[in-house]
């Protein structure tokens, strides 16, 4: 098991940037393939992106593509991602997810066992 953080979510204008953060503790960070999903209000939790436990693979949801970047540091035991371009609709609270059942990164939230609390991003037009 491992214990999620995230932090960097807030309140920012639509065509803005925001780089959340998700800190994790144990020793076997390497270990995870991790990813971010997203709930809006009245909506499912959603794939946002994940990353291999490499870092050289990664994977986006559509409507991300281009404007979001995953990436990891293996020594910090964070992962991070890099919202540019910023839309209302990616208002939502983001989750970090850390999974190990498959040897690649999961797309689908059963794909993960450990997640953080979430962070608030809201996008103002």
């Amino acid at each position: 098991q491992v214990q999620l953080v995230e932090s960097g979510g807030g309140l920012v204008q639509a065509g803005g940037s925001l780089r959340l953060s998700c800190a994790a503790s144990g020793r076997t960070f390497t270990s995870y393939y991790m990813g971010w999903f997203r709930q809006a209000p009245g909506k499912e939790r959603e794939f946002v992106s994940t990353i291999s436990r490499s870092g050289l693979s990664t994977y986006y949801a559509d409507s991300v593509k281009g404007r979001f970047t995953i990436s990891r540091d293996n020594a910090k035991k964070t992962l991070y991602l890099q919202m540019n371009s910023l839309k209302p609709e990616d208002t939502a609270v983001y989750y970090c997810a850390a999974g190990r059942s498959q040897s690649s990164p999961a797309v689908v939230r059963s794909g993960y066992a450990d997640w953080g609390q979430g962070t608030q991003v809201t996008v103002s037009s």
